[in-house]
């Protein structure tokens, strides 16, 4: 009897052994798996945040690059301008060129107010150069517009004389004026140039997609 009962017992023994190791094989395989699980989730987010750090990073290095570009050609165009500048500077101190010049400007505002009495303000260096100026514009102006108009200097409110020169034409009431400044006509010629002189300097935009 008390061998029986001991078989018995090493046999139930045993297969509470053998239940035992199969249940923790289950336990191991199933904690192995979801480590590995973990694991692989957590690589994966760590290359996605790799992968987008590193786009975010090629963007900002390319913005960066861009800006620098176009910062370094507003240069090249400024510069060119700011000579441009300085070249009407030089002209107007030459003054049989200056004097033709100032003739088609002031010409230039009498068509553009058509009325049969303006005012003039230049530089106080240029009263003298404009009253002859005037005098040839206003005879060419009577000529085509078929009326004569009367051209006096305004010789209390003078153009400041950092400017480079060129003419205000004003109307009768003073409420029109046409600005003819050297640097105001620059100005506008470097609105209106500006594509083409960008166009030539560094060839079309490969970001433009449409063209005039």
């Amino acid at each position: 009897m008390k061998a029986f009962i001991e078989k018995e017992a090493q046999e139930k023994a045993k297969e509470i052994r053998l239940k035992a190791d199969e249940e923790y094989e289950i336990e191991k395989a199933s904690i192995v798996r979801s480590e590995t699980a973990a694991i692989d989730s957590a690589y994966e987010q760590k290359l996605k945040k790799a992968s987008l750090a590193q786009q975010i990073t090629k963007s900002t290095i390319g913005n960066k690059t861009r800006l620098k570009v176009l910062a370094e050609k507003e240069k090249i165009l400024d510069d060119i301008f700011e000579e441009a500048g300085k070249g009407l500077i030089e002209l107007t101190s030459d003054k049989g060129k200056y004097k033709p010049i100032l003739e088609g400007l002031i010409e230039e505002g009498l068509y553009a107010i058509l009325e049969d009495t303006v005012t003039l303000r230049v530089r106080e260096s240029d009263v003298d150069l404009a009253k002859e100026a005037a005098e040839t514009a206003a005879k060419t102006f009577a000529e085509k517009a078929k009326f004569e108009v009367a051209v006096k200097i305004d010789d209390s409110n003078f153009l400041d004389a950092a400017l480079a020169g060129g003419v205000v034409v004003v109307n009768k009431s003073g409420k029109i004026e046409v600005n003819n400044t050297l640097e105001e006509r620059l100005k506008l010629l470097a609105e209106e140039a500006l594509p083409g002189v960008r166009l030539e300097l560094f060839g079309p935009s490969a970001s433009r997609k449409f063209f005039d």
